[in-house]
């Protein structure tokens, strides 16, 4: 079975939950977790070694709090006020931790879904999205530039996609795009300051995948990251980050044949919305 799970934000119990659920094996099922495994939530630390202990049964993709926990463990970041990554940064196991995050993936395209943790810009057709998180990912498994990469990571600009991008400014629009992205301009403009639902959209923009003849319409793309949008299902579309860390649900999606199954499990609050 393959099942495609929403932001998790250091929530292990619904995770251990959602799994005992539907009966996972590590030898038999599959998983993909859409980012944002870690932070918010009270068992970051948890989250981590249930998932690297699963191995090839899990795959992980990273979200803007997964890059995050690692620029704070590099120094180059000071702690948010509402993290909770202290455990993760004081485990014996850290640096093991921090590796293994390190060498996950910013977007993946296997059993017919494209997946990234925010999604993709309207400008980009699956195959670049698949290049471009490539390069970032190469740049995150440097062990000698890695720190350079993380530094020069944070920033809203450039704000639109151009070929011609280099260096850092590359970088960091992939990054932001594939990790943060939520509204945009119709030519691909991104806007980071709303976090409202898909209705309350800044005047002149538009949720990213509404975008008329975005180049990945018709490509099933599944994402998390965007909580005030709730679960939404259309034929090449699944957003599963229903607000488990605020007290809303864990979601997954069986996708197994073509069909979905949609599984979710009731969490307690961690964090209070807002």
């Amino acid at each position: 079975m393959i099942y495609l799970v929403g932001d998790l934000q250091g929530c292990c119990d619904p995770l251990e939950r959602l799994l005992a659920s539907v009966g996972f094996s590590p030898s038999r099922d599959r998983l993909y977790v859409l980012g944002d495994l870690v932070n918010r939530g009270p068992c970051s630390l948890e989250v981590l070694r249930l998932l690297r202990h699963l191995g090839d049964a899990a795959t992980c993709l990273l979200g803007n709090h997964d890059l995050h926990l690692l620029a704070v463990a590099a120094g180059l970041r000071a702690p948010h006020r509402s993290d909770t990554l202290h455990e993760v940064l004081n485990a014996p196991d850290r640096d093991a931790l921090l590796e293994w995050v390190r060498y996950r993936r910013l977007a993946v395209q296997e059993h017919g879904w494209l997946m990234a943790h925010a999604g993709v810009a309207p400008s980009w057709d699956a195959a670049l999205t698949l290049q471009l998180a490539a390069e970032v990912e190469e740049c995150l498994r440097d062990h000698r530039h890695h720190r350079e990469f993380l530094r020069e990571m944070y920033g809203n600009q450039p704000a639109r996609w151009s070929d011609e991008l280099q260096g850092h400014d590359r970088l960091r629009n992939v990054v932001n795009t594939l990790t943060r992205i939520r509204f945009c301009t119709p030519d691909g403009h991104l806007e980071f300051a709303a976090k409202e639902s898909a209705e309350k959209a800044p005047e002149g923009y538009m949720p990213w995948f509404d975008v008329p003849d975005r180049k990945t319409a018709g490509t099933p793309v599944a994402f998390g990251h965007w909580s005030t949008l709730g679960l939404v299902q259309r034929p090449d579309l699944l957003a599963l980050d229903t607000g488990c860390v605020w007290g809303g649900r864990l979601t997954a999606c069986r996708i197994d044949g073509g069909r979905r199954e949609i599984i979710q499990i009731e969490c307690e609050q961690a964090q209070p919305p807002g």
